[in-house]
């Protein structure tokens, strides 16, 4: 059976972006390679209100997370987490040799405006990473305030993890100051995964110029160079299928209206937190709930694992908790193109399974 998914990813994907997926494959150094790519990087500028480059790799956000701490930490990177998904950037930059500190807020708290300040005046980082959405807590970070303080910093090389939430959400990288926005093709995009991309920031280029381990395949600034040398063709084979793919539902999210689709996800997102506080109740700080997945702590102590089975019986996938928050919450995500009605039905289905 196939099964809705409202996970916070992967996501159910359109049948005619799949069929994309299946397009005859073209040689990656040829012409029509590098039309297709600059495309891409089009595209992706106007949804992320940039006018910095946009680098393309075959692997999961995790790639280019890993690359940007890799590639443009020059002394020490200030690493802030809000749940799981931050811890792994952290580990990312230990597992690479890089010197950085870990700054966890509460679960299911934000981080905090004060908190960074506090952190960067210091004056012992040169580069600070971010999660704006953390699918394990369900808390959507506050970055207009935090970009405020970050721009107090300009030594500071800004990292801002967007993967679950880059085409649900607006974020406009250049008024923010972001200098690397990393997302990944599985979540609010809706495609497969296997792809991510990043907007890259002059201002990182040169300080990842001034790192000397910056590793081969992920070395931000080898893409960068490559594509600038070569009309955005890549050092190593590129995932085309996918670029097949991203390139068309690019074209169905801008036809869709940037406006329309961020309050689509709003509205379904409003719609599952009040139903979440009449039946259960909210992890996530209702001031930072996501807008793309909503961590509802499990108050009835029902079975998640049971209520998946009972769901899987009528088509439907939700997600139990993550890590240690397993069964003392559960997960629904609503994003990419998920509609209102199909997150009604979804949560009509489940009110009758725990009744």
């Amino acid at each position: 059976m196939t099964h809705k998914l409202f996970i916070p990813g992967p996501v159910n994907v359109s049948k005619d972006v799949l069929l994309k997926m299946a397009t005859p494959l073209i040689g990656h150094r040829s012409k029509d390679a590098s039309i297709l790519q600059k495309s891409i990087s089009e595209k992706m500028k106007t949804l992320m209100h940039t006018n910095n480059e946009i680098l393309l790799s075959t692997s999961s956000g995790s790639g280019l997370m890993e690359a940007s701490v890799r590639s443009c930490t020059r002394n020490r990177a200030a690493i802030f987490s809000v749940g799981a998904f931050g811890h792994k950037w952290y580990e990312m930059a230990i597992a690479n040799g890089i010197t950085a500190d870990l700054f966890s807020s509460e679960l299911g708290k934000p981080t905090s405006p004060k908190q960074v300040d506090e952190v960067l005046s210091t004056g012992k980082y040169d580069l600070i990473t971010i999660t704006h959405n953390e699918t394990s807590t369900g808390i959507m970070n506050p970055m207009e305030e935090i970009s405020q303080v970050i721009k107090k910093y300009p030594e500071v090389i800004f990292c801002l993890d967007t993967v679950s939430s880059l085409g649900g959400v607006n974020i406009n990288v250049d008024d923010l100051g972001v200098d690397i926005c990393i997302a990944s093709t599985q979540k609010c995009l809706g495609l497969p995964p296997g792809m991510s991309i990043c907007s890259i920031s002059q201002k990182a280029i040169e300080a990842a110029k001034k790192v000397k381990n910056r590793g081969f395949y992920l070395d931000l600034l080898k893409l960068y160079e490559y594509i600038q040398k070569k009309d955005y063709q890549y050092h190593s084979t590129p995932s085309l299928s996918h670029m097949f793919a991203l390139d068309y539902q690019l074209d169905k999210i801008l036809k869709e209206g940037l406006e329309n689709r961020f309050t689509r996800h709003k509205q379904m997102a409003n719609y599952v937190q009040q139903w979440a506080k009449e039946n259960f109740d909210l992890f996530a700080d209702e001031d930072y709930a996501s807008y793309t997945v909503t961590t509802i702590k499990n108050t009835k102590n029902i079975s998640v694992a049971q209520l998946n089975e009972k769901l899987s019986e009528y088509g439907y996938v939700i997600s139990n908790g993550y890590g240690n928050l397993k069964e003392k919450t559960f997960r629904i995500g609503h994003m990419a193109e998920t509609t209102l009605e199909e997150i009604q039905t979804l949560l009509s289905i489940i009110e009758k399974i725990i009744k």
